[in-house]
């Protein structure tokens, strides 16, 4: 199956290299790909521990937590990574979460 080989390997990988946000990040990504969404938020929230001012991985952290249905850590999740993101100048970032706080308040409503 596609989704445990990839993860298997990414799973390896993380083994190999605990200190490597960027592994654990690729990790996140084919747990969301493949609708794990708890195991994503895992893998998230290592990066974050590993790199606490990636703006990029509370954005991800906070979609994996929306598609899970934890709508209020997701909100927490966007708005630390904004306020990452405007801290270091990532215009770019700062509008996609903008985009996804404004999808989450409507699906809360």
């Amino acid at each position: 199956m596609e989704s445990n080989s990839k993860i298997n390997d990414f799973l390896e990988l993380a083994e190999l290299t605990p200190e490597d946000e960027l592994v654990h990040y690729g990790l996140a990504q084919e747990y969301m790909r493949f609708g794990q969404f708890e195991n994503a938020a895992a893998s998230l929230r290592r990066v974050i521990a590993l790199k606490p001012d990636y703006a990029a991985a509370y954005r991800e952290l906070g979609k994996a937590l929306e598609k899970a249905g934890n709508f209020e850590e997701a909100k927490a999740a966007f708005l630390e990574g904004r306020r990452l993101a405007e801290h270091h100048g990532d215009g770019q970032t700062v509008k996609e979460i903008n985009v996804f706080l404004k999808r989450l308040e409507k699906k809360k409503n």
